[in-house]
């Protein structure tokens, strides 16, 4: 009888990109190449507007190998994990930020559950956020598949970049790379997610094998003008948002915050009153007016929140 020819095993990209956090990038690394798991793993760093750190590469041996490239296209987020992709070859590829942790069986258990789902372009997984590297709270989804209008319902935080897994095949063809026209490369990775599942349903894992680190160490949670231009470019791209209440309450209130955050309290108490029309008990409208009023600060609330591992 002839023995069975055995299946190649799976090839997996990492793409990670990064901006001047070299400590933490290595963390990061470090758990990427620590995978438990039967694949070969070709790691991309991708420096944007940054100077490429070469020694990084001797991280990588045998069939789990680094690779130093600078951000050739748009610059931000969105431009350097497309930058990324188009350097692998894999069968698979995952992103990962420069300062989040994979567990060590991260890849593993997506990799089985893509097995059993054949028809699945992405992969998730739950995660641990990590506030100021004290405070740990689990974020899980309660389900094990993510569908299009969950989506437009929630943000679903726990479906966080560096948790993704996607065929190369998909972001160069039908689900296409990620958008780099997104104001700042904020809310980049729930627009590919809200495509993704138009296509099919997301296979989920729900199981916190990221450690996610907000707080300090993070670029976006801040950055308020980026927040409300990305929020308003999600609306027109994705107008089912806007349909479903509960979805678009909730982003009607981040906007809301977002604008009393700036100054602009016309645009927050307008923003709030809508939030509100659509779901009266939205709280972001109501935190919104109470910092467009200046009972409270933006900064204290985003912390308040932070440690208790939600965002706004």
């Amino acid at each position: 009888m002839t023995p069975p020819v055995p299946l190649p095993r799976p090839t997996v990209g990492v793409v990670v990109p990064t901006h001047d956090r070299p400590e933490l990038l290595r963390q990061t690394l470090r758990a990427v190449l620590a995978q438990d798991v039967e694949a070969g793993l070709d790691v991309v760093v991708v420096h944007d507007r940054a100077t490429p750190d070469r020694s990084l590469e001797e991280l990588g041996s045998g069939d789990r190998r680094v690779r130093v490239v600078a951000n050739d296209r748009t610059p931000g987020l969105a431009g350097a994990r497309n930058t990324g992709v188009l350097a692998l070859d894999t069968e698979w590829v995952a992103f990962c930020d420069d300062d989040d942790v994979w567990t060590p069986g991260k890849l593993r258990a997506q990799l089985d559950r893509a097995a059993r789902h054949p028809e699945a372009d992405v992969v998730t997984t739950a995660i641990c956020v990590v506030y100021d590297d004290t405070v740990e709270v689990p974020r899980l989804a309660g389900t094990d598949r993510v569908r299009h209008a969950d989506l437009l319902r929630s943000r679903m935080a726990m479906l966080h970049s560096s948790t993704l897994l996607l065929r190369r095949s998909a972001l160069l063809g039908r689900l296409g790379l990620v958008d780099e026209g997104i104001p700042g490369s904020q809310n980049e990775d729930w627009d590919l997610l809200l495509r993704a599942a138009e296509l099919a349903p997301i296979e989920h894992v729900d199981e916190p094998l990221v450690r996610v680190r907000w707080g300090r160490t993070s670029f976006f949670s801040r950055r308020w003008e980026t927040l409300v231009a990305s929020l308003e470019y999600m609306l027109q791209r994705h107008p089912g948002i806007a349909g479903d209440d509960r979805g678009a309450a909730r982003v009607f209130g981040q906007l809301a915050f977002g604008s009393a955050a700036l100054g602009r309290r016309g645009a927050a108490s307008r923003w709030a009153g809508r939030a509100v029309r659509r779901r009266w008990c939205e709280p972001r409208a109501f935190i919104a007016l109470a910092v467009a009023a200046h009972l409270v600060g933006p900064e204290r609330v985003l912390s308040t929140l932070n440690r208790r591992g939600r965002g706004i």
